[in-house]
């Protein structure tokens, strides 16, 4: 099994490379027993939505992880992925606006996203 940080650069790169928008991660441990960390990214669209969940499934996969559980479907704009210690959200923008999760779990703290991607500031 990987490691929860392991496995969130994993998928993090996985929504990058489709084009997630607003990819966000927190580090949830000492604010809640639900995940160690939770990753949240925006769709332009419903088609967009499936694939970036397709395409976390698939990077967690080669580390030999699977989801307890997928909530949502596209047509809902929001779709959430349950990999125990990572816990994955992806919205579609009016969705992610209206469940504005980075203002629910604010005492959380924020994961530096280009440093997962490998990516200077220069780059970004």
């Amino acid at each position: 099994m990987a490691e929860s940080l392991e496995l969130v650069s994993a998928i993090v790169k996985a929504l990058d490379a489709k084009r997630a928008m607003n990819v966000e991660v927190l580090h949830t441990t000492d604010v809640t027993t639900l995940a160690d960390y939770f990753v949240m990214a925006t769709a332009a669209s419903t088609t967009q939505l499936r694939t970036l969940s397709d395409e976390t499934e698939v990077a967690a996969e080669k580390l030999g992880e699977t989801p307890y559980s997928v909530e949502g479907e596209r047509e809902s704009g929001w779709r959430v992925l349950d990999f125990s210690s990572v816990i994955v959200h992806l919205f579609l923008p009016e969705q992610r606006e209206f469940y504005s999760l980075e203002r629910l779990w604010r005492d959380a703290d924020s994961v530096d996203v280009a440093e997962l991607l490998g990516k200077s500031e220069a780059e970004e």
